[in-house]
């Protein structure tokens, strides 16, 4: 066989040498003959039995990865590094390219591909990162993390947990004691284990999860609706066993059932008549690939198992010119701290991107459900543990829609009114988190403005309460149970590129002016802008009595009344932390203590809690990256955004939760001559 992979090469070779081998029908392809022909040379000397199929060239250097690649950079690690069976795979994404190679990169060039891998011996507990060139077809890089790091926790391991939960004595022990027979009907819901300080000598170094329980009364019910309180779970996920119970002592199962699903609900309301989004002529934006055009926007989409959703490579065509606004764009973690002291309760406080990966949890969305319109849907890949590829189907989800009035004016003089309606176009994903559901939403807007969206929805966690007892720390929302207070803190990477890559960020404050010869009337007041020259100075509140906004500039690039052109970044809803500064969360969630963070960009420095925030101390991330107060003005900027719900539960909540919105826009500021919004036609 060798021998004849051997010949076959040698023939390819033979053949591209002739003259005139690029005529004819070869004419075109000279390239993919000899790198055939290399590919079979490089089998056969390694002595494989047969070439490895070729990786199909993606069209950009930030195309997510594909199914084939993933799967391709599984093999030649198992290969290369001989991995035993207890080797797992925590996530697999695309290496992406240094800025400039990806912004120098022209149609037709060659694309530079690595995967970047996480993997868990589970026989050693160490984690490992690697990376593999799919190019040279090479693993590059293949090193273990520092004792006690630990990688997210894989999908996997939620139901092997709850397997585990299932089998275990000492849980069923727990079971009788508080009158439950059925194990079937239990509901193992494992949270992230944390880092608290307070725990066991002997967890030190193992990979845990806290499983809470709940109970159903038959096997499609609301298990949230009747929590087994005072039981906690401990679970090695290694071992996959149980290694205690902690029991808080015994509460009453709430009495009531908190169904939502529709063969629940034994009427529903008449009187609606249909709406429809029609587009005969289909959508308005365009795709190739992964590039999206639509009125004036050009982006890239992109997806990892952490982030989910990613945008690249954002910019506007301004009369003919692409002008670039934003690198890159996403969610990079969110963590969610509940409000109850309790011993039981203290260490809810899940970072559900960067424990969980959010990418990993995804709906298959479904048209007329979760989008309307006219569609386009994006699937996305992702290893399960065992290396396998996953595609999700209809994953992204980017579709129209009507957005009320863009700009309107009616001059009684002249008689003349003129409206536009707004259009906006979305790109957005949905993941399911255990009980609750996140809505991830990028709309673009005819105006050049940019908003994120977080919808949340889904079904509230909830403790139990005892006859005729009140929680301090939660609202009863049905009898007997009780939905505690919490927050929902996310954090926004935003790498902005505001017509190039050196940006500055300052500050707008609007002040009262004092009465006096400047303000003799008291009516004045003017917004005044600072300029946040380092990473200590842009560590910042938001300010609703000042009105604060931030805006990013370029001071290279002017406007044609002379000042920097500039995107304003805009809050929204938030709240500040209510956690105590030194309380053990807030070790791990650093970045929550502010709402913004500026810092020079470094390609290593992508996730604001670090890289590998499960059961981690504390201390990574912004914290310790701006700790060195480095220059962050007239320079390429990354400006972090948190953005926080507080959610003090009400019983309209329950048993699942109308939609919350939460978010922040990027709107023009000097970017353009005047209202780029006027050349949008009038609905006929």
């Amino acid at each position: 066989m060798r021998a004849w992979i051997l010949s076959i090469a040698g023939f390819a070779l033979f053949v591209q040498s002739l003259p005139g081998a690029e005529d004819g029908p070869r004419r075109g392809k000279p390239e993919q003959v000899r790198a055939l022909a290399k590919r079979l040379l490089v089998a056969a000397l390694s002595g494989d039995k047969k070439p490895t199929s070729a990786v199909k060239q993606p069209a950009h250097p930030l195309d997510p990865l594909s199914a084939t690649e993933m799967a391709t950079a599984v093999d030649m690690l198992r290969r290369d590094r001989k991995l035993a069976q207890s080797f797992r795979f925590v996530s697999c994404t695309l290496d992406e390219p240094d800025k400039a190679l990806v912004l120098a990169h022209r149609p037709g060039q060659e694309v530079p591909r690595r995967a970047f891998l996480v993997l868990l011996d589970n026989a050693t507990g160490i984690g490992h990162e690697a990376i593999v060139d799919l190019a040279k077809r090479a693993v590059v890089r293949f090193a273990a993390l520092p004792k006690g790091i630990q990688p997210a926790i894989m999908l996997d391991e939620f139901g092997e947990c709850e397997e585990a939960v299932k089998k275990s004595p000492e849980f069923l022990a727990a079971l009788k004691k508080r009158g439950v027979a059925d194990a079937s009907l239990v509901m193992v819901e494992p949270w992230s284990a944390g880092n608290y300080g307070t725990e066991p000598a002997a967890d030190k170094g193992r990979r845990l999860m806290r499983a809470l329980c709940f109970v159903r009364s038959e096997p499609r019910d609301n298990g949230f609706a009747r929590p087994l309180d005072g039981v906690v779970v401990i679970v090695d996920l290694n071992t996959m066993k149980v290694i205690r119970i902690e029991d808080y002592g015994v509460t009453p199962l709430p009495p009531e059932a908190g169904n939502w699903a529709r063969d629940y609900i034994p009427k529903m309301r008449g009187g609606l008549k249909p709406i429809d989004i029609v587009q005969p002529d289909g959508p308005s934006f365009t795709v190739t690939g992964n590039e999206v055009r639509w009125q004036n926007w050009r982006f890239r989409l992109g997806f990892t198992p952490r982030e989910g959703l990613v945008l690249h490579t954002v910019g506007y065509n301004d009369a003919g010119t692409f002008r670039s606004i934003l690198y890159r764009g996403s969610i990079t973690e969110m963590v969610v701290p509940y409000g109850d002291p309790g011993e039981q309760y203290y260490r809810k406080n899940a970072f559900d991107i960067g424990e969980y990966g959010i990418g990993t949890l995804v709906n298959s969305l479904q048209l007329g459900c979760d989008c309307l319109g006219s569609i386009r849907y994006f699937d996305a890949n992702y290893l399960d543990s065992r290396g396998k590829v996953i595609t999700l189907k209809n994953a992204i989800c980017l579709h129209e829609e009507d957005a009320g009035i863009l700009w309107k004016h009616t001059d009684w003089r002249t008689n003349q009114t003129e409206v536009r309606r707004s259009r906006r176009l979305s790109a957005s994903f949905i993941a399911t988190v255990g009980n609750y559901d996140y809505g991830f939403y990028w709309h673009f807007y005819q105006d050049g403005s940019l908003q994120c969206e977080v919808k949340l929805t889904g079904i509230m966690n909830t403790t139990a309460l005892k006859p005729k007892e009140k929680s301090a720390y939660g609202i009863e929302v049905a009898p007997q149970l009780n939905a505690t207070f919490h927050q929902h803190i996310f954090a926004a990477r935003l790498d902005m590129a505001v017509d190039g890559l050196k940006n500055s960020v300052q500050e707008l404050n609007t002040a009262r002016v004092p009465r006096g010869p400047d303000n003799p009337h008291g009516n004045a007041f003017r917004a005044s802008a600072t300029l946040l020259a380092n990473e200590k100075q842009a560590m910042r509140a938001t300010r609703s009595d000042t009105a604060r906004f931030w805006r990013i500039i370029n001071p290279h690039s002017k406007n044609r009344l002379g000042t920097p052109v500039g995107y304003r970044l805009v809050p929204g809803e938030n709240s500040p932390t209510f956690v105590q500064p030194d309380a053990a969360v807030m070790r791990r969630a650093g970045f929550a203590a502010q709402r913004l963070w500026v810092t020079p960009f470094q390609r290593d420095e992508k996730y604001p809690a670090g890289d590998y925030p499960n059961q981690h101390p504390g201390g990574d991330g912004l914290p310790r990256w701006t700790a060195a107060n480095r220059k962050v003005a007239d320079t390429d900027v990354v400006a972090w955004y948190v953005f926080a719900h507080m959610h003090v539960p009400r019983p309209e909540d329950w048993p699942v939760m109308p939609v919350a919105s939460i978010g922040f826009a990027l709107r023009p500021d000097g970017f353009f001559a005047r209202n780029p919004a006027l050349d949008v036609p009038p609905v006929k």
